[in-house]
């Protein structure tokens, strides 16, 4: 969506709020030994505190409140019986609407005992994110957003873009246009707009960067088993900095 008006800004920032506050708590309590569904469930009722409502299940009727993945799932990880160890990095994806509005952001939780490589994955993709968001600005083209990933990305040695996930439009519904590739494509040329809301997502790899989804319709895995990181947030671009509307 644009921002057309205070109404619209008023909604976006306030739903945005929300899932920023919401993944705040998730950060603070998931730990080992907790499932994946437990997490989730935590997720739904600070939710429905705040009178908002799961995203994902709402437009794609996902089975879950979040997307939860673990290490190897680079997306769309449903939450279940699977319990949290050790090392793991936790990934929480978070869409939530309330009046109309709607925001998307995701961070990634490192668990106790988390390798060094896996830590200097998280920090690589917290780093690509703000390289990501610093380079959205109006005026500038579409895939200054992808290049700026790239450049941070090639300063971290054997880390790699997972190319086949990219950011999109959102506001109205989870995933509208345009598409906001992870990668520099030439063709993405087109302008950026004052008050074109945005999620930018980059999700990058120990590995090479490619994936398949798993047989139950809905997790995306690398071919490799490499572990991913992501972070997201949404932003309303400017003609400065982008305003932050899920910090």
């Amino acid at each position: 969506m644009t921002v057309k008006s205070q109404q619209d800004l008023i909604g976006l920032m306030r739903i945005g709020r929300v899932v920023g506050l919401t993944l705040q708590e998730l950060k603070a309590a998931v730990h080992p030994g907790m499932t994946t569904a437990e997490l989730d469930a935590l997720c739904e009722a600070i939710l429905a505190r705040s009178g908002a409502t799961p995203s994902p299940r709402k437009v794609y009727k996902f089975p879950g409140a979040a997307c939860i993945s673990l290490n190897d799932e680079a997306a769309h990880g449903i939450p279940g019986k699977r319990v949290i160890q050790d090392g793991d990095l936790v990934k929480i994806d978070l869409t939530a609407e309330l009046g109309g509005y709607m925001a998307d952001a995701c961070v990634t939780v490192p668990m106790p005992g988390v390798s060094a490589e896996k830590k200097r994955l998280v920090d690589c993709a917290e780093k690509a994110l703000k390289r990501a968001i610093g380079a959205a600005k109006a005026g500038q083209p579409l895939n200054a957003i992808g290049r700026a990933v790239e450049d941070e990305v090639r300063r971290h040695k054997g880390l790699n873009v997972v190319h086949q996930l990219n950011g999109h439009g959102v506001g109205r519904t989870i995933h509208e246009e345009p598409s906001v590739p992870n990668i520099y494509l030439k063709r993405f040329r087109q302008p950026l707009r004052n008050g074109m809301v945005l999620a930018v997502e980059p999700h990058i790899t120990l590995g090479a960067g490619d994936i398949f989804q798993a047989d139950d319709g809905w997790t995306l895995k690398t071919d490799d088993g490499a572990a991913v990181a992501n972070f997201e947030h949404t932003i309303v671009v400017t003609e400065g900095e982008a305003l932050l509307v899920t910090a």
